[in-house]
């Protein structure tokens, strides 16, 4: 290792255990998958992790652990990880380089690209799966220390749509409930979401609730989550908009709706009241394929309900109406007064496992600390608490995602940096993703992995440390931070993103204005300062000590709460928002939003006769399988190959058999899938699940107007038997 590597790797160096590592053999850290925040014990042996155990104190997981997060660890010993950078040469080939070479082309080649075409012409593409304190580094680095204007992370593709929901209704991006409220429900209500499969603790908390709630699944398949439910809503694909305004209608219809709570707490009941009125019982069974009974059940059920949850994740977010169906279940909510209480509250579960550090503090959607560019007086403290010229900021946001795709394909973005994110596996259109970062000039991947569908294409790899291998923070869905604790070498020359952008604000000449950013506590400080004052605020919490001992904490956590706790030297595991009816609006009211739906951008026709459905298959994968395919056990326990759904009706009258091979085609792609006959998926309609690299070859890049998300989960396919050649 070179003296600068060593030197920018500061503290013990690369490869050393930290000094907060426990004598007894023991550390702990927030599970590095989905956005549950699960604690595990890692046992570590000669400096090493060898085994971990969920922790049966920590208030998110309370001793459970899904297969994923009890494999976490064989992502870390993987053959393919990046130990060393890697350069491509003219003839195709990548090279292994040094560190020092490694930052030295990655600033040539972008100043260069921003000479000849401008600072707007490289961007950033990001992630939710690095800590807290590395996604608020490469945000700044970007924007303030590199001049990149454009970024965005891909937890754009998962909770754009919660983000904007909760910023127009409750004036901030403010997911209320803490996960108790699971325990605490009479009336659960699940929309778009398979919580068996996609976060099974949670799951496993809705089985602690003692007050045998009745729990109502809104979905089109028959989910695992689905047949456990008391009511299952086989809606049509899209129709939830309808559907929601459906059940306001019958609760206004029959008083059931708590009216002083919407008059001292909301506002746009009246005008809400007047458009759901033509939202009949008859019309919404007309356009979901419920029936008229179903509909009222549903109603009565909400309306006699003493504490109302409503839970929502990618099958409400990934969609071409999706803010306008998160803000109706949000609607629900405000006119039953369900919120605010033990038990209640519109709740959008996070994806990613710091998606909500992403939304906060990434500098992407919005300025450190959930701030506003375009606010003088926000962007003022920012310079302040940061200690660098407020000129550096820039007055408007980003681009989104798609938007800086567009760029790319326009020419008006020629370089981009991709961080932790393996978009050309994961992006909505895969093959038109790819034609598209094959026109850049310069394309830098910086992952765990060489060997990823994005890497591959790369022009220059940067080998990063993963979970447990590096220190920081991750902020789950109900809004608890959590400590990550270096428990793992990483392997040869790889560095932690955070030491990574340390070193190449060095080589690009803007170390100075990162002076105080020399550990990921002293990054963790600094966000501190800039969440002062705001709905996030966590300037009383007293370091990564304070979080270890607490359990995590959820934000708001300030100073003055702080104080208050020490008097009574409590520290409460679970606190939700507004218990005191008081949102983050200008008048302190929520807000009832609403919009008349409108069809989905690809329906089928004669030519590709069945929609689309895609979601998580098992609980044993996560996204791209770019970590959980590294575990042998996590292997055998999903299909190794690409399958597909499809009712026992629609397979007969195709001649499809379950288990042959079976071509799926939209008008972008086509692909071979294993033909798998099931009920459990309706009539006219086929299931592929999200992780296998050929599904995104089908899916339309349609995208949400207010929160600019992809909508992954309806496009129009067709299907036939594969013939073997003669």
């Amino acid at each position: 290792m070179t003296e600068e590597l060593a030197r920018v790797a500061g503290g013990p160096g690369l490869g050393q255990l930290p000094r907060r590592l426990a004598p007894s053999g023991m550390a702990q850290a927030i599970c590095g998958f989905c956005s549950t925040g699960c604690n595990l014990k890692l046992h570590l042996k000669d400096g090493a992790a060898v085994n971990l155990s969920p922790d049966p104190n920590y208030p998110v997981n309370l001793g459970m652990a899904c297969p994923k997060g009890w494999e976490s660890l064989a992502c870390l010993t993987a053959s393919d990880r990046g130990t060393t950078p890697l350069l491509r040469a003219t003839d195709g080939s990548r090279r292994p380089i040094a560190w020092s070479e490694a930052a030295d082309v990655f600033t040539a080649r972008f100043k260069d690209i921003q000479r000849r075409h401008g600072p707007d012409s490289v961007a950033w593409l990001g992630t939710g799966q690095i800590t807290t304190e590395e996604l608020a580094f490469l945000g700044a680095l970007g924007k303030f220390g590199m001049g990149f204007r454009h970024g965005d992370g891909n937890t754009r593709q998962c909770m754009a749509t919660a983000v904007a929901a909760y910023k127009q209704s409750f004036g901030f991006d403010a997911p209320p409930f803490t996960y108790a409220d699971f325990e605490a429900s009479d009336v659960i209500v699940l929309v778009g979401s398979n919580l068996c499969i996609a976060h099974p603790i949670l799951w496993q908390r809705i089985q602690r609730n003692p007050h045998r709630p009745e729990i109502l699944v809104v979905d089109p398949r028959r989910t695992e989550t689905a047949m456990a439910a008391s009511q299952h809503l086989a809606i049509r694909p899209k129709s939830d908009l309808a559907l929601l305004y459906g059940i306001a209608h019958l609760l206004v219809a029959a008083e059931r709706v708590d009216r002083e709570f919407i008059a001292a707490h909301t506002v746009g009941f009246q005008q809400f009241r007047d458009f759901i009125r033509a939202f009949s019982p008859d019309r919404v069974a007309s356009e979901t394929g419920l029936t008229v009974g179903q509909i009222v059940r549903t109603a009565d059920t909400i309306g006699r309900g003493r504490a109302v949850s409503f839970w929502w994740t990618m099958g409400v977010n990934q969609g071409h109406q999706a803010t306008r169906t998160a803000q109706a279940i949000i609607n629900l909510a405000l006119l039953t007064g369900n919120i605010g209480r033990p038990g209640t509250g519109a709740n959008s579960i996070t994806g990613q496992c710091n998606a909500m550090g992403s939304r906060l503090f990434s500098n992407t959607t919005n300025l450190l600390g959930g701030r506003r560019f375009q606010d003088p007086a926000d962007r003022s403290h920012v310079a302040m608490a940061l200690g660098i010229p407020e000129d550096r900021i820039p007055r408007d946001d980003s681009w989104a995602y798609d938007q800086i795709v567009e760029g790319i394909r326009r020419g008006a973005v020629k370089g981009l940096w991709i961080v932790a994110t393996n978009a050309a596996h994961s992006w909505i259109h895969q093959k038109d993703f790819r034609e598209v970062l094959a026109r850049l000039e310069f394309l830098v991947v910086q992952d765990m992995y060489f060997s990823t569908e994005t890497a591959a294409l790369a022009h220059l790899f940067l080998p990063a440390a993963g979970w447990a291998e590096k220190e920081g923070t991750f902020i789950n869905s109900e809004r608890r931070i959590g400590w990550i604790q270096k428990a793992a070498r990483p392997p040869g020359d790889a560095l932690s993103d955070f030491n990574i952008f340390r070193l190449l604000a060095n080589h690009w000449g803007c170390g100075d204005l990162f002076r105080q950013w020399n550990s990921p506590e002293s990054v963790f400080r600094l966000l501190q300062a800039c969440s002062a004052g705001q709905p996030c605020d966590i300037t009383g919490i007293r370091g990564y000590a304070h979080l270890a001992e607490s359990g995590g904490i959820q934000w708001p956590f300030a100073a003055s709460h702080t104080r208050d706790h020490l008097a009574e030297d409590t520290h409460p595991r679970e606190r939700r928002l507004f218990t005191d009816g008081r949102f983050f609006t200008p008048d302190q009211r929520a807000r009832f939003l609403f919009e008349d739906p409108s069809p989905s951008p690809e329906p089928p026709d004669a030519e590709y006769p069945f929609v689309l459905l895609t979601g998580r298959g098992t609980s044993a994968q996560w996204h791209t399988q770019t970590r959980t395919a590294k575990s042998a056990l996590l292997r055998q326990l999903y299909p190794d190959r690409l399958y597909v759904e499809i009712h026992p009706d629609d397979a007969r009258r195709l001649s499809l058999i379950s288990g042959a091979p079976t071509c799926v085609q939209s008008r972008r792609g086509q692909l071979t899938a294993t033909a798998f006959v099931t009920a459990t998926v309706p009539r006219g309609h086929v299931f592929l699940p999200m992780h296998y690299p050929e599904v995104n070859q089908l899916t339309l890049p349609n995208f949400d107007p207010h929160s600019r998300q992809p909508g992954y989960k309806h496009c129009a396919v067709a299907i036939a038997a594969v013939h073997p050649q003669p």
